[in-house]
């Protein structure tokens, strides 16, 4: 399986030079570095070559690489039914880059590029109806961005007297403590239960 991934990978990259960079197999899986400019290109060609037949789209998704200069990978999984392969596209993309949308080539593309759009900030130009989909319009920042913090910005309650959603600051009741005093990674400062012993 992974020679026939190998050379189906070697393929690509000789069809496509100028726009995908390289190409990995790993655990039984075919991973391919595209250009984010040129990737409307390369999922047609996945999706319309002889030898490949990627016809079915699966997923767009992202990852979050703060420390790296393009910081995000955003992610194409397609399915060949008829090989029985499946694909990853990986295409790296600067945080205030955008990436061109393939809803052209797949329609189902549509709803997952908002996702990414919503959680991650990544536009999508050319995209028809680019909105958020999971958080609400006045929803500040994107929650799955590694530098988003954990609480959030604000919380969002109902309530009862005004009849609609009210955003407030979130507070924190208590600042954070830990309560695991039996920790045998820590150690406590005081005799635990049956130290006693021990001595003996």
């Amino acid at each position: 399986m992974n020679d026939r991934l190998d050379d189906l990978g070697q393929a690509i990259v000789r069809a496509l030079p100028e726009s995908v960079t390289g190409y990995q197999v790993a655990n039984g899986e075919l991973t391919i570095a595209a250009r984010a400019d040129d990737i409307v290109k390369v999922v047609t060609f996945l999706r319309d070559d002889p030898g490949s037949q990627f016809f079915a789209f699966v997923d767009v998704t992202a990852v979050d690489w703060p420390q790296r200069e393009k910081r995000f990978d955003v992610v194409y999984h397609l399915l060949s039914p008829t090989k029985n392969w499946r694909v990853r596209i990986k295409a790296e993309v600067d945080e205030k880059a955008s990436v061109p949308s393939i809803i052209e080539v797949f329609p189902g593309a549509n709803w997952f590029e908002r996702e990414v759009f919503d959680l991650y900030g990544v536009p999508f130009t050319g995209h028809p109806d680019l909105r958020r989909i999971l958080t609400d319009y006045g929803f500040s920042g994107h929650p799955l961005r590694k530098d988003f913090p954990l609480t959030g910005f604000v919380e969002v309650r109902w309530d009862d007297e005004q009849k609609r959603v009210v955003y407030d600051k979130v507070q924190l009741a208590q600042e954070y403590r830990d309560f695991d005093f039996l920790s045998p990674w820590e150690g406590a400062d005081y005799p635990l239960p049956g130290d006693e012993k021990a001595k003996q």
